[in-house]
């Protein structure tokens, strides 16, 4: 009998170990323990940190961190810049994406020209071009010399563009029985998008804007072009005075990184809450 008991054990063992490393389709239903997630964290982070660590220590690169701390207060004005950048742009990028993707659905044929040239234009060209031409052409032209307000303005259009068509696809993902059915019953078109069609569309699109809104505050680096003292422009600035590139360039990594993440974790939060059985 002992064999049989050691071999039952082994088998115990083996599926313990075998349920912290990987998961059945159907096992992924359900959340494991904190445990095994602690785990598995754990151990992503020790192998990027050994992949780092092997990079770094193969360049025999000379550190010079104390140069870099000298301008410390330079590094926090440019990323709350950053912060009042974004957090503009996000807002007014939302607003312009969601105007237009309703406006691709109207029924107004010069409307929807309009937002289609709008959307395929902005898309077609590069963010680093539209910033320098909304700065030294269309500002100059109405004789607007604040480079913040046209560097929001210019991200928040330029990802508006991408917005909308993300919003567009996850309205269209509803069903048309849907739309029937609310007609039928005398919901308006206000009500019907209000409570048929945003209530499912918006699983669908926040995958799509958590990655859109975390491009945008990384996109704002651009704005360094137009001498906005943002982020980058102010790390650029400290390379160039002390001739450390890794030492700035590693606290712009992780700033951007400290921006981006709540946007991530806050936007698989509302995934789960907007979640349901269909």
């Amino acid at each position: 009998m002992e064999p049989v008991a050691t071999t039952g054990f082994a088998v115990r063992a083996w599926r313990s170990v075998r349920r912290c490393f990987w998961q059945s389709a159907e096992e992924r239903q359900t959340r494991p323990a904190w445990w095994i997630v602690a785990i598995n964290w754990v151990l992503a982070f020790l192998l990027l940190s050994l992949v780092a660590w092997y990079a770094f220590a193969s360049l025999r690169y000379n550190w010079n961190w104390d140069a870099v701390s000298g301008y410390a207060n330079f590094f926090w004005r440019g990323w709350f810049t950053t912060i009042l950048v974004s957090a503009m742009a996000l807002v007014l990028s939302t607003l312009i994406g969601v105007t237009t993707a309703l406006l691709r659905r109207s029924g107004f044929f010069v409307l929807r020209a309009l937002s289609r040239i709008y959307v395929e234009t902005i898309r077609g060209t590069p963010l680093l071009v539209q910033i320098s031409f909304a700065f030294y052409v269309v500002a100059s032209a109405i004789h607007l010399e604040n480079r913040l307000v046209v560097g929001v303005a210019t991200l928040a259009i330029f990802s508006g563009a991408f917005i909308s068509e993300i919003v567009r696809g996850g309205i269209e993902s509803i069903g048309a029985s849907q739309l029937d059915s609310a007609r039928a019953i005398g919901l308006t078109r206000v009500q019907t998008y209000r409570y048929v069609i945003f209530p499912q569309a918006i699983r669908v699109i926040l995958p799509g804007l958590a990655g859109m809104f975390a491009s945008l505050i990384k996109d704002s680096s651009l704005l360094s072009v137009i001498s906005i003292g943002e982020f980058t422009w102010n790390a650029q600035q400290v390379g160039g005075l002390t001739y450390s590139l890794f030492e700035t360039y590693i606290p712009l990594a992780i700033g951007y990184l400290v921006l981006t993440l709540p946007i991530t974790i806050w936007t698989q939060w509302l995934e789960r809450r907007t979640r349901f059985e269909t």
